[in-house]
């Protein structure tokens, strides 16, 4: 009797190819923005850039791991402190001590996961508050980094990144650029690899992928890890660019995970695409709205409960269950094809080849 094998093969889709054409265009035109942008044109990119990063960062931890975090700013004041500490007191160049500053986030993060994995839910989500509080009242009782009231990048290490003003503002701007475009690429990868489908399994339905042999403990750990090393990566450029750090600003839960949280979830979370979209809505809404004072974070608040109630998957979510539109190749489908017959009827059979079937 004949038998069937099934294979998951990658869906590229025309849209996936078109995107990836268009993505590459728009990384090479970015990547010419000090020739054609102003500097404060270059200081709002840089910023959606890395807000960008963070927010794939959070997304690929909270849509794909289920690891609901509050208290991601741990990782961005952690990173920030680590550049200047290893700038001012071991004379390490800024650009060098941005990944330094990741492959230490991502070590730090090992003991936090041991720590706060015991905890589920709710829990799970003020566990990580608590722990970016513990980092602030840390990181306000290092004087030499001028304690509470915080401290600036001398001016020699700042002349160091280059010569001039001008040349200082495009570095900045190629950097935040750079780290979104491995970010992107890391979150790419990692969910086309297999242990992003298990990421993915999770995602779908935690209690089935365990039931399949899915170590969910492994999996959100590495996740946890790498999300940590790669925000303190994303933490250490912010803060160079401000060249100024203080325990408020560092670990502020407003600005590096409440606006993150709004990002992906009116794009929509789970999807690489959700953040990419919040990102460019929420800049408009800032730009836009940003002289109402506090009437602009009720009207962001306002977005935010219309899109959950209208479009609970983000808007990507809604745009993509109404079209089955895919910007990134992720998604797979099932080929079933016929093995060859048992080795009694080879037998019977011998001398006539068979040739393999797909349907």
């Amino acid at each position: 009797m004949s038998d069937t094998q099934q294979y998951a093969i990658d869906r590229f889709s025309p849209a996936s190819r078109i995107a990836a054409v268009a993505a590459l265009v728009l990384i090479i035109a970015l990547a010419c923005g000090p020739w054609w942008a102003g500097r404060a044109d270059m200081r709002l990119l840089s910023e959606l850039f890395l807000y960008m990063a963070l927010a794939s960062l959070w997304n690929l931890l909270a849509g794909y791991a289920g690891l609901v975090s509050v208290g991601q700013q741990a990782f961005v004041g952690f990173g920030g402190y680590c550049l200047f500490a290893m700038t001012m007191f071991f004379g390490i160049p800024p650009l060098m001590a941005i990944p330094v500053a990741g492959v230490a986030g991502a070590l730090i993060s090992i003991p936090v996961a041991f720590l706060i994995f015991r905890l589920r839910g709710a829990y799970f989500a003020i566990g990580t508050w608590v722990i970016a509080e513990v980092f602030r009242l840390s990181a306000a009782q290092i004087s030499a980094l001028g304690g509470g009231s915080g401290t600036s990048l001398p001016v020699t290490i700042v002349k160091s990144i280059a010569s001039s003003r001008a040349l200082r503002e495009a570095a900045s701007y190629w950097m935040a650029l750079a780290i979104l475009v491995v970010v992107l690429a890391i979150v790419c990868l990692l969910l086309r690899s297999r242990r992003g489908l298990a990421l993915t399994a999770i995602r779908d339905n935690e209690l089935a992928s365990q039931s399949l042999g899915i170590d969910i403990w492994r999996a959100k750990f590495f996740v946890y890890v790498l999300t940590g090393g790669l925000t303190a990566a994303v933490g250490a450029l912010i803060f160079l660019q401000k060249l100024r750090i203080s325990p408020d600003a560092a670990f502020s839960v407003n600005d590096w995970t409440a606006f993150v949280i709004f990002i992906v979830v009116i794009g929509g979370i789970g999807t690489i695409e959700g953040p990419i979209v919040g990102t460019i809505i929420f800049f408009l809404l800032r730009e836009t709205l940003a002289d109402l004072g506090a009437l602009y974070l009720m009207i962001l608040g306002l977005v935010a409960i219309v899109i959950m109630l209208r479009a609970p998957k983000g808007i990507w979510g809604f745009v993509r269950q109404k079209t089955d539109l895919d910007l990134f190749a992720l998604s797979r489908r099932v080929v079933t094809r016929k093995k060859h017959q048992s080795s009694h009827a080879n037998e019977d059979n011998k001398g006539e080849p068979h040739e393999p079937q797909t349907t």
